[in-house]
């Protein structure tokens, strides 16, 4: 009898939604039509930094060794066009008016500069441990240390001047290296190939295997996951108005005064909402999975996973309609619930991780992002699909968003209760 009133709730759940054809279109098709747009923006902003040449200001005062070694690892790099038609005024001109992002000016005399300064300190050292050459040079003064100017756009990324500088150290630091060996080479009479000694130590990045190949992360195993629960989130709206708007017209009262308890209700929503957020999840992997590799985007690799991310699509489907019985159980108008819902799932995504990566925010907002159920769900489909977790690794992830599920059914039996206590 319990199982005939559940179904009978059921297919009054799925009547209501019939009637609400717009609500239908904004839980289905809005959300692949944020998981296209986005997954292309981000990709092809990739490939233009992969296949086009950011257009950079190059000045060489020192037309020498140095900048000449400078020049052609930036023009190695095929990241950057080297333009070289300026000076150095109207080159902080024109990369402080926004014209180019940035310029690099080597100074004056670097590479005889450099060569002098390493002269000397070798010397110095060879000196102090009695050393000496046949060809020892008399000691001069060290000359002062020289600067490569670098001017930004006051627009440019953080994160980019930050990458450039790096690189361009680096570049200063490994001649300055191979030229201190070089002269060592000289003072001691030793014959050995300087090659021989460069790259002593290098870095390989080790990623998750699955066989014989290496998995690498893309743009579409990022957003794949991340737009459907934002999708399975933002199905609080429809819910939380469908249980205002049966305040207003007198089902709740007829359900309360029922023979069927109103946990029964609850759950022929649970049971209904489930299967929308189980639809919306294979409407978002069919769409990474075949519509992407004609976009020219990598294709959406579920092999071996569909159980695991079914399961927490499930959970997280479960955190939702929690979160959306509780708003339409508390507000009182439809105006109180569809913007705040809406609004709510969009600082909910903010948060748990969505919009940008929990690792980029403050330490404080770090720590509340921890307590932000789409943070968990994101947690789980990561662990899934990026470092290849089973049930498992993200048992934690599952129990906290299914707590979750309780904690707010259940203060929302209990206000709905004490409203109508009579």
């Amino acid at each position: 009898m319990l199982l005939y009133k559940l179904w009978r709730s059921f297919i009054k759940e799925i009547l209501l939604l019939k009637r609400d054809i717009g609500g239908i279109v904004i839980i289905f098709v809005m959300p692949l039509l944020l998981i296209v747009t986005i997954t292309l923006i981000q990709d092809s902003t990739f490939k233009n930094l992969e296949g086009s040449k950011i257009p950079i200001i190059f000045i060489d005062q020192d037309k020498s060794e140095v900048s000449k070694n400078i020049k052609a690892e930036l023009e190695n790099s095929k990241t950057f066009q080297l333009l070289t038609n300026f000076n150095e005024k109207s080159a902080q001109d024109a990369v402080f008016s926004g014209d180019y992002q940035m310029a690099i000016v080597i100074p004056e005399n670097l590479t005889k500069d450099l060569n002098s300064n390493i002269d000397s300190k070798v010397q110095t050292i060879v000196s102090s441990f009695g050393l000496e050459g046949d060809s020892a040079k008399v000691k001069t003064a060290a000359p002062k240390a020289k600067e490569i100017h670098l001017y930004f756009d006051p627009a440019t990324n953080v994160g980019f001047k930050n990458s450039v500088m790096n690189s361009v150290n680096k570049m200063v630091f490994e001649i300055e290296n191979k030229k201190i060996y070089k002269a060592f080479q000289d003072q001691l009479g030793t014959t050995e190939n300087l090659d021989e000694n460069k790259n002593l130590i290098s870095f390989k990045e080790i990623t998750p295997r699955k066989g014989e190949m290496d998995v690498m992360p893309n743009s579409v195993q990022h957003n794949v996951p991340a737009w459907t629960l934002f999708a399975i989130f933002f199905i609080v709206v429809p819910l939380s108005i469908n249980l205002v708007k049966e305040k207003s017209q007198g089902t709740s009262v007829r359900a309360r005064i029922s023979p069927t308890p109103y946990f029964v209700h609850i759950l022929g929503k649970t049971f209904t909402y489930l299967i929308i957020c189980l639809i919306q999840f294979l409407l978002m992997v069919a769409v990474g999975i075949y519509l992407f590799p004609y976009m020219d985007l990598p294709a959406f690799d579920v092999s071996g996973k569909m159980f695991q991310l079914v399961t927490v699509t499930l959970f997280a489907g479960l955190a939702a309609i929690g979160f959306g019985v509780l708003l339409g159980t508390i507000a009182d108008t439809q105006e109180q619930s569809a913007p705040f819902g809406a609004t709510s799932v969009v600082v909910l995504a903010a948060i748990g991780g969505i919009w940008v990566p929990v690792f980029l925010m403050p330490e404080f907002m770090q720590t509340i992002a921890k307590f932000s159920p789409m943070n968990w769900g994101l947690n789980a489909y990561y662990d899934i699909i990026l470092r290849n977790s089973g049930i498992g690794g993200i048992a934690k992830e599952l129990i906290f968003l299914f707590l979750f599920y309780i904690a707010t059914v259940a203060i929302s039996l209990f206000y709905e209760k004490k409203q109508n206590a009579v």
